[in-house]
């Protein structure tokens, strides 16, 4: 999808599924484990549900085991989508906006490849922080508390 078509984006293609709504759904201790397991249930059933590598990568920061994270992921049909060339523009476009509104230079780019993926991709977002999805990328559909 090049950057022109962006204004026929409406997020309805599926869902981008922010690394904290998978770390509620694990952590049982979590006080927005229920939300975060009702919203998986419920956004599968509208539609796809999507990571990308970013998101992928940072679920395995804890520990690489990958045979728990693919099943976790399977148990929703997770569909693993690579990250589109035309969200590199994108979330560079919105790196630099953030740091013109004073932003620090170690903030890292996860959020903003997220974002930029879901825009180009017709992708929702679902997380429980919609701050930087809405900061940066404000037509994206964002399903948050």
């Amino acid at each position: 999808m090049a950057a022109a078509s962006l204004a026929t984006y409406d997020g309805t293609a599926g869902t981008l599924v922010d690394t904290n709504i998978w770390v509620d759904c694990i952590d049982e201790a979590s006080p927005w484990h229920d939300w975060a397991v009702e919203q998986l249930q419920a956004c599968s059933e509208r539609s796809p549900l999507h990571v990308n590598i970013v998101i992928y990568s940072e679920l395995l920061i804890p520990g690489p085991d990958v045979g728990a994270l693919d099943a976790l992921l399977d148990v929703y049909d997770t569909l693993r989508t690579p990250l589109p060339w035309a969200a590199a523009s994108l979330t560079a476009a919105a790196y630099v906006l953030y740091r013109q509104r004073g932003g620090a230079k170690q903030k890292p780019l996860p959020d903003f490849f997220i974002g930029a993926h879901a825009a180009v991709s017709n992708l929702s977002v679902l997380s429980r922080d919609p701050r930087p999805y809405k900061s940066y990328f404000a037509r994206l559909v964002v399903v948050a508390p």
